[in-house]
């Protein structure tokens, strides 16, 4: 829907488990996946095998859907094995289809092989070209097969699963972060740059690879630590082994993924999100004080925001909009009317909150302004006197390249108008930015990707 579609998606959430006792795992992969929802909500997966099975026993099911809606009770049931890989997908490359899906699974001469991938690569064609020319047949445009191949081709020079997968790894360029699954072996890496996250936990015999803490809070796991930038960790019944052949000194994390992509409860790279946000928040007030009577902000992803500006400037917080819960990304709109009033379906305004008021409404970003100038519109139609509008990022004028579908310059309002220019256009009475060296505030002295905001790509 609309409301939707002037929003930047990540590409996918990934989750990874094995239970060193031989009990299954699909279940709790199944709860992780379902707090990774947020990070993809196209379609999902889960493969699994037994360790102590014979070669070749994986089982995959995934399809297009949220988690609820792909995995039953009967589908769970029939997963079964004590090492397994999970995945939700939002597309940023290849098309929205079922056959686009992940986890990826497949069958070659050394056995079988399943990935899920988060991130964008830089130089998959490069790939691509190498592995055609050396016999493969891709059923996919995705660079996540890209590669699942390239570790099946490196395995056949390779002694064991995990030099397959280091040697892979040296190859790519661009964020990402995989689970993989070998009959015998649960297998995590992250990107040398830490562009995308990837955490680890324990849960009795059980360790866990995921996205995002708060999907270890899900099947109550303890958080042990973040996999470091450029880590291989290789987990086994009897082991886990960490390969930091490929971590380097200069990091680079998406700042966004602390602006609004990961959770509120999730803790990453050693930052609280939701401390982040508050943060993010009071930075705003600092920079751009105005004289208002009520600080709302954005469901869900300015809220936080909304609660560090109001402390800040001893405005008061309130809830102006409600949010429909119950309307989904399946929501149809056969007209283009319906398709126009998208936003009120999902949001409404309390009118009794914010008639009379001057309201400072937060957001954590402006890609198209669409959706934010019908709120604003909404809220003086209730009776808002004033809207000022503070964005707890800064302005995007660059597309991002790593996993995020931030799009072309053409498409995002920033790229060719002012501050000023955008409030007219959007009806705002203000408008502020979070400036970049407010960053700092947010998370310290956390080394960040910002190209999207400051051109400056790590890769």
């Amino acid at each position: 829907m609309q409301y939707e579609c002037d929003k930047l998606h990540e590409e996918c959430g990934i989750f990874g488990m094995l239970d060193a006792s031989g009990e299954n795992v699909a279940n709790s992969i199944y709860y992780g996946l379902c707090a990774l929802q947020h990070r993809g909500q196209e379609s999902a997966g889960i493969a699994v095998c037994n360790t102590s099975g014979p070669l070749g026993n994986l089982v995959c099911h995934k399809d297009m859907g949220l988690v609820n809606e792909i995995f039953t009770p009967k589908t769970l049931e029939d997963l079964v094995g004590n090492i397994g890989i999970g995945h939700v997908r939002y597309s940023t490359t290849g098309e929205s289809s079922a056959k686009n899906a992940q986890p990826i699974a497949i069958n070659y001469f050394k056995g079988t092989l399943a990935l899920a991938h988060n991130g964008n690569l830089t130089n998959v064609d490069e790939l691509k070209n190498h592995l055609q020319n050396n016999g493969a047949i891709f059923s996919t445009t995705t660079d996540s097969e890209v590669i699942t191949y390239q570790i099946a081709l490196e395995r056949t020079k390779s002694p064991n699963i995990e030099d397959a997968v280091c040697e892979t790894a040296k190859k790519l360029k661009g964020g990402f972060a995989l689970v993989i699954m070998s009959p015998q072996k649960l297998i995590g890496v992250r990107d040398p740059y830490g562009l995308k996250p990837l955490c680890l936990g324990i849960r009795g015999d059980s360790y866990i690879l995921a996205s995002e803490s708060c999907a270890l809070n899900a099947i109550d796991a303890e958080f042990v630590r973040d996999i470091r930038p450029g880590e291989i960790v290789t987990i086994t019944k009897d082991s886990i082994v960490s390969n930091r052949s490929l971590c380097m000194n200069s990091h680079a994390h998406c700042i966004f993924e602390y602006i609004y992509f990961a959770r509120l409860d999730s803790k990453m790279d050693g930052i609280n999100i939701y401390d982040a946000r508050v943060s993010a928040g009071k930075a705003l007030a600092d920079a751009y004080p105005i004289d208002a009577d009520l600080v709302v902000g954005v469901p869900d992803s300015g809220i936080a925001a909304a609660i560090g500006y109001a402390e800040q400037s001893n405005i008061p917080y309130g809830m102006a909009f409600h949010k429909n819960s119950y309307v989904g990304r399946t929501f149809i709109k056969p007209t283009q009317q319906e398709r126009e009033s998208a936003v009120h379906i999902k949001l409404n305004v309390i009118p009794s909150v914010v008639a009379g008021k001057r309201i400072v409404l937060i957001d954590d970003s402006i890609v198209r302004g669409t959706t934010i100038s019908k709120l604003i519109t909404m809220l003086k139609r209730a009776g808002a006197t004033e809207v000022h509008v503070r964005i707890s990022s800064p302005p995007f004028l660059y597309p991002c390249y790593y996993g995020t579908d931030v799009p072309s310059n053409n498409l995002l309002i920033a790229s060719k108008h002012t501050p000023e220019e955008i409030a007219n256009q959007i009806g705002a009475d203000s408008l502020g930015y979070l400036k970049i060296e407010d960053f700092s505030k947010m998370v310290g002295n956390l080394p960040l990707c910002k190209a999207c905001f400051d051109n400056q790509y790590p890769v």
